[in-house]
């Protein structure tokens, strides 16, 4: 089994580009660019619990929608610029994906912040609950993903 069947390259240059931006968007604006905040100010916008209409997550949503979109708008700009113009799909069944999400989501509330948030964010600010959430998150992972080879998932 080949570790990075595709070059390790993509992947020097996407963390690399990653760490640029949120180093960009820190220095210029004092802003920390972690996801699971843009997803909660999102709701924001529709769910009128107290929790969604804190003043952190509704006066930020406007800049927190614009990062995403830049996310997603440069995943599609590589993706033409270097993706040769193949299609990308997964083989992973709909219901999985929709499960992983909820756990993600689910994870990402329980540790105050995402992967991106402490793993990007947090470890550059040398915050210890960052490193700790980090940690974490990458063991859970290596033990998922080599309980799926061996049981028979992708």
């Amino acid at each position: 089994m080949m570790l990075f069947p595709q070059g390790w390259t993509n992947y020097l240059v996407g963390g690399l580009t990653i760490g640029l931006g949120v180093g960009v968007l820190f220095a210029l604006t004092g802003l920390i660019g972690g996801m699971s905040s843009v997803y909660s100010s999102t709701w924001s916008y529709v769910v009128r619990r107290p929790y969604f209409q804190k003043p952190r997550l509704v006066n930020s949503r406007s800049w927190r929608l614009a990062y995403a979109a830049g996310l997603v708008v440069g995943a599609f700009v590589w993706w033409v610029a270097f993706g040769d113009g193949m299609r990308v799909a997964v083989s992973i069944p709909p219901w999985q994906l929709a499960l992983g999400g909820v756990l993600v989501g689910y994870g990402a509330r329980m540790s105050r912040g995402c992967t991106s948030g402490h793993g990007i964010c947090g470890l550059a600010s040398l915050k210890l609950p960052s490193l700790l959430a980090v940690l974490t998150f990458m063991t859970t992972a290596f033990i998922t993903a080599n309980l799926f080879a061996r049981v028979g998932g992708s």
